[in-house]
């Protein structure tokens, strides 16, 4: 099992920044990446960045490359999302996913933190 906490949400203006944070715990050995997702009311949740947790590989959504940046702390406990330029369309409640692989694929969310940018 592993637990994750997330942190650093909140409100701020059109062109501004936040920085997150997904904090692991738990059987984290076997993890293989982690992600950011984030879900409007109404929509999807979408993929917005994701990092491997051997390699430090990322992958970004289109709608936010160049803008976000995601990384993890030596240990791979701790991943981070920082945002900058924020869109009023980032407004979102994002989450932090870890997928591990045994015996198939498991995932474990966070409890999502809101982020709004707004004027």
């Amino acid at each position: 099992q592993v637990q994750l906490v997330e942190s650093g949400g909140g409100l701020v203006q059109p062109g501004g920044s936040l920085r997150l944070s997904c904090a692991a715990s738990g059987s984290i050995a076997t993890i293989y990446d982690m992600s950011w997702y984030r879900q409007v009311p109404g929509k999807e949740r979408e993929l917005v960045a994701a990092i491997t947790t051997s390699l430090g590989r990322t992958n970004y959504a289109d709608s936010v490359q160049g803008r976000f940046t995601i990384s993890r702390d030596n240990a791979g406990n701790t991943v981070y999302l920082e945002m900058n330029s924020l869109k009023p369309e980032d407004t979102a409640v994002y989450y932090c996913n870890a997928r591990e692989y045994n015996m198939g694929w498991n995932h474990y969310w966070g409890q999502g933190t809101q982020v709004t940018v707004s004027s």
